[in-house]
């Protein structure tokens, strides 16, 4: 009986035992089930066989969806499970491994995985697989390495900005003294790059003018009361060459707890040809302000953009009045053709200088004024707007025709008697050839070539008048060149006993022009040969054949006509500035008539010349046929 009981007992422990057990066992799969950790099994053929809840709720999937699946179905990247699979086949522990797993919603998820190999009798049956979410982790870290490169970037680009700047760096601090330039602040400054800067160094190279401005700006900046930034403006002798230059210096503070700025840094920029550009606009506004003449600028498209206190007297409007509206508001309506044909020229970079013509003011009257007109470019070159000056030549212009007006009056009363004159000069060279009075008519010649002078000055005086009033007329006829040639060169033997005078090359050229204008063309140019040739000397009065042109020239062996006053050769009025022909008479009308009459035939004057090698006048025609 006690051996029963004691069985009894026995079994009675083993039921408690087993039940403990079970209990056990239950809570332990319960654990593995509903651990926090996700884990998975997968047998030989890499095939999910078991996995916990917190593997589904990981990456999103139902059991049904997952187990008996293969497992690289759900790894991004193959080549990497294929690893897995093959290192454990190989008995390997992975510890830590780097894998992204695929979630069934397509993020993915960066995980660590930590997995071995339940073998039995050699035999693999299957994983024992942790894996532990770093997504987080992973996306802290690319967070970091943007925010690395970023910030890498905006060095480099705070880097490139500087240096294309010019920007020197600097930073000080106010307590110890220490002073730190960049390489291009040195470079402003003209030091060594091998030699270290103090604050005491610095300070000798400021100009002593401004050495207490620049100490007071710095030491006052630590204070509490700043807004943290400053900046001030001083020049420097370079340490290299005691050059003097203009430094803009700017800086922030950076505070700690006590009252002064532990840390000024900042910048430093050479603005010496700022300084020097501010002073010249200075100079020049002040000229243009202060100037007689309205000086006015202007866009390509002809809207005003300055305006000059001249240019308000001149013409009427003021530059609140006027700024911003077209030049056309200036312009007389049977003009704005003139300023089209200016405004193409200007375009292509050319200068239109002293243009005289008409504007109209603001109360609507008109007056003359005489235009220089620039183009204005920028540093590359490129034209950007035009420059005008404006001269009011209103008073100017009536003093010159109550001039002609004189002129052409006392020259039209001067030609009657002097045409008398002529005639009874040639009745008595003809009575004193008659009796043989060798004196007389070598005397009366002369009279007469000097009267054909005058005559011819009086000419010129009129023509310049008619021209004045825009009353010259082209009277175009068929002629041959060669009688007109041929008669200029007889009438000018009579002015001169010292030259010879030749003529050539002009048989058979028919041309179809104004004859007698030619003809004062011719004389004129001949005249101004005798007059500048004082030594004498030979005078051709020539013709070239050239493309359905003819070439019409006059040389001489005179004096000569330097390049400057070449320039001027055709203007009105104007006269060689030579000491040698002070003796010459003449009034600077003949070869401004002849430049105008023979822009009237579409030609225009030309001249070589050199100081004391003689003179070559020459200008081309269209021929109509040769006979």
């Amino acid at each position: 009986m006690e051996n029963l009981r004691e069985l009894e007992l026995r079994i009675e422990q083993y039921e408690q035992e087993n039940k403990e057990l079970k209990l056990r066992l239950a809570e332990l799969n319960d654990f593995v089930e509903n651990a926090s950790l996700p884990l998975h099994w997968v047998n030989a053929e890499g095939i999910i066989i078991w996995a916990n809840q917190a593997e589904f709720v990981s990456l999103g999937y139902k059991r049904e969806e997952y187990i008996g699946f293969p497992i690289s179905n759900f790894h991004a990247d193959q080549e990497v499970i294929t690893d897995i699979l093959y290192r454990l086949k190989n008995n390997q522990t992975l510890l830590n491994y780097p894998a992204r797993l695929l979630c069934k919603d397509g993020t993915i998820k960066h995980v660590l995985i930590n997995s071995s190999v339940l073998w039995k009798d050699g035999e693999f049956i299957h994983t024992r697989c942790f894996t532990r979410d770093i997504t987080l982790l992973i996306q802290e870290q690319e967070k970091k390495a943007d925010l690395i490169y970023d910030l890498e970037q905006s060095e480099t680009k705070l880097k490139i900005a500087i240096e294309s700047t010019n920007l020197g760096i600097w930073e000080w601090n106010p307590k110890t003294n220490d002073l730190y330039w960049s390489e291009e602040c040195r470079h402003v400054f003209g030091y060594p790059a091998e030699e270290k800067i103090t604050f005491d160094t610095f300070i000798e190279l400021i100009h002593p003018e401004d050495r207490s401005l620049v100490l007071e700006a710095l030491r006052g900046a630590g204070e509490h009361g700043s807004d943290g930034q400053s900046y001030v403006i001083y020049r420097i002798h370079r340490f290299n060459d005691n050059g003097l230059r203009w430094i803009k210096a700017q800086w922030k503070l950076s505070f700690k707890t006590d009252r002064y700025a532990s840390l000024l840094i900042g910048t430093i920029l050479d603005i010496t040809d700022v300084k020097y550009s501010e002073e010249r606009s200075a100079k020049l506004a002040a000229i243009i302000g202060s100037s007689n003449d309205a000086v006015i600028s202007k866009t390509l498209n002809g809207i005003i953009t300055s305006w000059n206190d001249s240019a308000e007297r001149t013409f009427g409007y003021s530059a609140e009045e006027i700024i911003g509206h077209p030049i056309l508001k200036l312009i007389p309506p049977d003009r704005v053709e003139e300023e089209i044909q200016i405004l193409s020229r200007l375009s292509k970079g050319e200068r239109v200088d002293h243009f005289e013509t008409k504007r109209v003011t603001k109360n609507g009257n008109m007056i003359d004024v005489s235009l220089t007109i620039s183009p204005i470019k920028d540093a590359e070159g490129k034209i950007i707007g035009l420059s005008k000056i404006a001269r009011d030549i209103t008073e100017k212009k009536q003093e010159e025709q109550r001039k002609n007006d004189f002129v052409a009056m006392v020259s039209h009363e001067l030609k009657t008697p002097l045409t008398a004159l002529t005639g009874y000069l040639q009745l008595l060279t003809m009575r004193a050839k008659k009796a043989e009075d060798d004196f007389g008519i070598k005397a009366l010649i002369r009279a007469e070539a000097q009267t054909k002078k005058m005559v011819a000055m009086i000419h010129d005086f009129l023509s310049l008048a008619r021209m004045e009033e825009g009353k010259i007329q082209i009277q175009r006829e068929l002629f041959e060149l060669h009688h007109l040639i041929v008669g200029i060169a007889e009438d000018a033997k009579f002015l001169t006993s010292q030259h010879t005078i030749k003529s050539f090359g002009c048989e058979g050229v028919v041309l179809y022009a104004d004859k007698d204008k030619i003809g004062q063309v011719l004389m004129n140019l001949i005249s101004n040969a005798i007059k500048y040739s004082p030594a004498g000397g030979l005078i051709t009065l020539g013709c070239e054949q050239l493309d359905g042109k003819i070439k019409i020239y006059v040389s001489d062996e005179g004096i000569g006509i330097s390049p400057a006053d070449q320039k001027r050769l055709f203007e009105r009025f104007y006269r060689v500035n030579n000491s040698g022909i002070k003796t010459v008479p003449g009034f600077g009308i003949g070869l401004y008539l002849v430049s105008e009459i023979l822009s009237h035939h579409g030609s225009e004057i030309k001249v070589e010349s050199e100081e004391n090698a003689g003179s070559v006048f020459s200008f081309y025609l269209e021929t109509v046929r040769r006979q």
